[in-house]
């Protein structure tokens, strides 16, 4: 192995900072996502939980603009100029409020080019929680076309159900298609020829009954659908393409899988499955998985018990990331140490912006850690708040520090900032 699980890099490197304003400090459990972040060449966009959205210059972080997304702003891609390859020429922000609304904005102006609410289909929010509003739970582009899936929760005493959409947008803004169900998408990805998106379903309650679809991106037909075959609700937590493969982590087995086409099974990984420990049952989700070039790390998240929410007890494999080779073979594997709320990649590398480990509540593990895909980590930044977003593209790494406060101190830790360095 390319490492042992717990090390850190010896070397830490200094990211630049611009704070962000105001915001409540997360808890001992992680919060919902709050915060967005991408990078390109020459850019650098944040979106925060107040709707306010910045593109930065990428050499200085000075502002070109700043604009108010009309929801939180909880998600970015940015479009390519398609004179300038790797450089913006439009920002999508994805946003969870009242309208669930995607909006593209001009990436040197901040003018608006269009916009669309996605409560027009899934439904407005019955109820004014965070949980019940809806949500542009992802976005995907491939330079130039726009997808993105969106989903709304409701329950009437021991009846829930969910509300989604999956679309897909020309450059002007129109909907050449729609994928609805009554279950709940969680992650969207694209192959690399833009033929095919594939969409995973965290939980399915209703008549859709897959965790994983695959469509046609010309018109939106069913191309074929898999599914980890367990008891309950929980589904898929993540999906990668990699050629004409598919690497999916199951949230319903807590297995790994890499799939080819037609969903055929290539081959299966335990990565936080059921075990018993000290007289409990214990598992992790597996929360984010990446393929590129016949290698796959899967990130597993917080441990759970079986029979309770609460445990004293730790998974083996939790806050873990492990990477595969073709045959399914372990490469190497490294403890990230806390949450991570979401995966950032391009390339072979990998960055997990790490969170707060709740059971053990050890600032120590609030960092920005870097991965190279085939031979493990590069570099980490310790973070006094916690890291929720992450971006990377080429040299450049960008992240997203919340400030914390754990409930059994009282310390506000850290600030609403943003953090921008190099990989060099």
């Amino acid at each position: 192995m390319a490492g042992t699980a717990g090390s850190e890099p010896e070397h830490e490197r200094s990211l630049q900072r611009r704070p962000l304003g105001d915001l409540e400090p997360a808890r001992s459990r992680h919060m919902w996502t709050r915060s967005a972040v991408a990078t390109t060449a020459d850019l650098v966009v944040t979106g925060e939980w107040d709707g306010t959205v910045t593109a930065r210059e990428a050499d200085s972080l000075e502002p070109r603009w700043t604009v108010t997304h009309p929801d939180h702003a909880v998600g970015i891609a940015t479009l390519e100029n398609d004179e300038t390859a790797g450089s913006a020429g439009a920002v999508a922000v994805a946003g969870r409020g009242e309208s669930g609304a995607i909006a593209v904005y001009d990436a040197e102006t901040g003018e608006q080019r269009w916009r669309y609410d996605t409560a027009a289909d899934v439904g407005e929010a019955v109820k004014d929680t965070v949980f019940y509003l809806p949500y542009v739970v992802a976005l995907e582009t491939d330079g130039d076309q726009l997808y993105a899936a969106a989903r709304r929760y409701e329950r009437d005493g021991e009846h829930r159900q969910w509300h989604s959409t999956v679309y897909a947008f020309d450059p002007d803004g129109s909907v050449r298609w729609t994928y609805e169900t009554d279950a709940s998408p969680i992650a969207i990805d694209l192959d690399d020829a833009g033929e095919r998106l594939a969409v995973g379903y965290n939980r399915c309650m209703g008549d859709h009954d897959n965790g994983l679809v695959v469509l046609r991106t010309a018109t939106g037909d069913l191309e074929w659908t898999w599914d980890p075959g367990t008891e309950g609700v929980r589904r898929v937590g993540d999906v990668s393409f990699d050629e004409d493969s598919i690497a999916v982590s199951s949230h319903g087995d807590k297995r790994g899988y890499l799939l080819g086409p037609g969903g055929a099974e290539r081959w299966a990984v335990d990565l936080a499955v059921e075990t018993e420990l000290d007289g409990e049952t214990l598992y992790a989700y597996p929360n984010h998985v990446y393929a590129n070039n016949d290698r796959v790390a899967f990130i597993t998240g917080n441990t759970y018990a079986l029979e309770s929410r609460e445990t004293n007890g730790r998974h083996p494999n939790e806050h873990r990331i492990a990477t595969f080779d073709a045959d399914g073979g372990l490469l190497w594997d490294e403890q990230v140490r806390g949450f991570v709320h979401g995966l950032a990649t391009d390339g072979d590398t990998l960055v997990t912006p790490c969170a707060q480990n709740f059971r053990v509540r050890d600032p120590e593990t609030h960092a920005v850690r870097w991965f190279d895909l085939e031979s493990g980590p590069t570099g980490v930044e310790p973070l006094e708040g916690v890291a929720t977003a992450a971006a990377v593209d080429g040299e450049t790494i960008a992240a997203i520090e919340e400030p914390v406060a754990y409930h059994d101190e009282g310390n506000r830790r850290g600030e609403y900032a943003l953090c921008v360095g190099s990989l060099e």
